[in-house]
């Protein structure tokens, strides 16, 4: 295996999140790892809380991965053209979101907020997504 780690940062950086930042989902986050909080060039973690009975926006991400691994709750998202596929998760569930699938988690709870940890290969604090419409997936549009 190769060192690929000349002439990077040498210094381990600890961040503990201290303020929720707006997102186009509108859902709490709380940023860790980003460009801003510690210098990361390739890679973002947040912790995103869907209230009880809450649900992001529907959206797409932009150019990039996400991993959600699931800390509390018990969240459909609802996927694809349409948003017409369905995969729960719960706590201790892992869920990868290609680029490009429009998608919308749903927190199934009336009662206890869903808590997740977020990881995208890409390091901006904001996260590029674009608004989807699935009612334009039905009319025959994207």
């Amino acid at each position: 295996m190769q060192d690929d780690s000349y002439g990077t940062q040498t210094t381990l950086v600890a961040v503990r999140p201290d303020r929720e930042i707006p997102t186009s989902q509108r859902l709490p986050y709380f940023v860790g790892i980003s460009a801003v909080t510690t210098g990361a060039k390739g890679l973002s973690m947040y912790l995103v809380v869907v209230p009880p009975g809450g649900h992001a926006e529907p959206h797409t991400h932009c150019g990039h991965e996400t991993g959600i691994y699931v800390l509390e709750g018990c969240v459909e998202t609802r996927y694809g053209p349409g948003l017409r596929q369905s995969v729960v998760t719960e706590a201790g569930d892992f869920l990868f979101i290609p680029p490009g699938v429009p998608h919308q988690p749903f927190n199934l709870s009336e009662t206890t907020p869903a808590r997740a940890i977020v990881a995208r290969n890409q390091p901006d604090e904001y996260e590029q997504v674009l608004p989807y419409d699935p009612a334009k997936e039905a009319q025959g549009g994207a």
